[in-house]
């Protein structure tokens, strides 16, 4: 397709010819036969917006499910209603995500028993890395005597008992599509190759707009509980050996001190990654310059979540919360992403947070780590492999563009999901407001 007419971030009006990648940018192109034609009409066009860090699977799955955060649920009593009154799924579960313990207090099975109707019923935790099960559903995965029903959510051995309905990643895809997505990077650790098999033909099928990045199996998820340097070092050990690089999700203090001292240990790779950065004291910084690493935050949860952690976190403790602008200052690599479904899927909220700290209750966290507009939108559109790298519209450059109904000046100052007005992947419109 030919798009006439295209103001860039800089002010330039040009033609834009697009295929799979961008075939040329020039002042004036004249449209080829056959050509799609699309008028920007010197609205602004930028390379489609990449999310470094989401979750699709379970983002289909969070369509079905029934929500009991804090922002949702507001007791225990409530919590009670809610489930009672949620639909049961075709698999016979009710699926209930984004608890938090502000909600009802610690969950597990004897409380979901007290609380759950006599059915099937399994809690996320908004962490994403946690489920509890109550006492029919521990049976129906064979977990019957299980002390508590907290189960890991990378645990392949009760999850894969259970039907998984996929249904939900069409309206996924569509979402995203409205958001300007042209690109995402799956941070999902448990994938095998069957699972990014199918991930890579519902793109090739139309079903997945977004061009598909996994990180699995380079991706660790750390737990407090259980942590051991000496694995960690074996296991990246093991990743070195056919050069590939890492990724650790670090949302604690400690996960990131391990990890840390873990890459000192092995050597740095130059695609290794640090996933959340939810926590990073003041020492930690000078190391996490040091090793190169990428850190991939989400800037988005001083928005979402803000308010709950000014009440949780000591104050002195609040500038180490989802830093951005003092990791740049230290050299450290940083891009930006949701964490979709744990964080909600717009990546514009996400570039606001960024800009402005500003929490749900109008609170500031952390002024000191505000980043310019124009920064937190590059960091939307790095590369999957490099996601530092912003893409450019340039002859060369992939074709994922997305046309914004507002000038350059206008869309920074915003920051806006409204403002997308056709998102392109590939060369083919996806998404067209109106």
């Amino acid at each position: 397709m030919l798009i006439q007419r295209a103001t860039l971030l800089d002010g330039t009006v040009v033609d834009i010819r697009v295929e799979e990648q961008i075939a040329a940018v020039d002042q004036t192109l004249g449209p080829l036969p056959g050509e799609q034609i699309y008028d920007a009409d010197r609205r602004t066009v930028i390379p489609g917006l990449h999310d470094h860090h989401v979750h699709l699977r379970s983002a289909a799955a969070a369509l079905m499910s029934v929500r009991v955060g804090p922002a949702e649920v507001r007791d225990r009593a409530d919590l009670a209603r809610v489930l009672a009154t949620a639909a049961i799924g075709a698999d016979g579960w009710i699926r209930a995500v984004g608890y938090h313990e502000a909600v009802a207090g610690p969950l597990d099975r004897a409380v979901l028993d007290e609380l759950s109707p006599p059915v099937p019923v399994r809690v996320q935790h908004r962490s994403g890395v946690l489920w509890t099960l109550n006492s029919m559903g521990l049976a129906h995965v064979g977990m019957a005597e299980h002390p508590d029903g907290r189960l890991r959510s990378a645990d392949r051995s009760w999850s894969d008992t259970l039907q998984r309905n996929e249904s939900g990643l069409d309206e996924v895809s569509r979402r995203l599509s409205r958001f300007g997505v042209t690109g995402v990077t799956d941070a999902t650790p448990d994938l095998d190759v069957a699972d990014i098999v199918k991930l890579m033909e519902a793109h090739r099928h139309g079903e997945l707009r977004q061009r598909v990045h996994c990180l699995a199996p380079g991706k660790r998820i750390l737990h407090d509980t259980d942590l051991d340097l000496d694995e960690l070092i074996g296991w990246i050990t093991e990743r070195r050996a056919d050069d590939a690089p890492v990724a650790v999700h670090c949302v604690t203090a400690a996960q990131l001190v391990l990890t840390l001292a873990a890459l000192d240990a092995v050597g740095a790779h130059l695609n290794d990654r640090i996933e959340h950065a939810a926590v990073v004291p003041d020492a930690t910084i000078a190391s996490l310059a040091e090793s190169g690493v990428t850190v991939v935050t989400q800037p988005n949860f001083v928005a979402e979540r803000g308010d709950q952690y000014l009440e949780d976190v000591p104050p002195a403790e609040h500038h180490e919360l989802w830093r951005v602008n003092s990791l740049l200052r230290a050299g450290i690599p940083v891009a930006l992403s949701t964490d979709m479904p744990f964080g909600d899927d717009d990546p514009w909220a996400a570039m606001r947070a960024a800009d402005r700290r500003v929490t749900a209750g109008g609170a500031v966290l952390n002024a000191g780590e505000r980043i310019a507009a124009r920064t937190a939108l590059d960091m939307f559109l790095g590369h999957a492999h490099r996601p530092t790298e912003p893409r450019a519209v340039a002859a060369g450059q992939p074709g994922d563009l997305v046309v914004l109904a507002a000038p350059p000046a206008e869309v920074l100052g915003e920051l806006d999901a409204d403002l997308v007005a056709a998102t392109v992947v590939e060369g083919e419109v996806v998404f067209e407001r109106g």
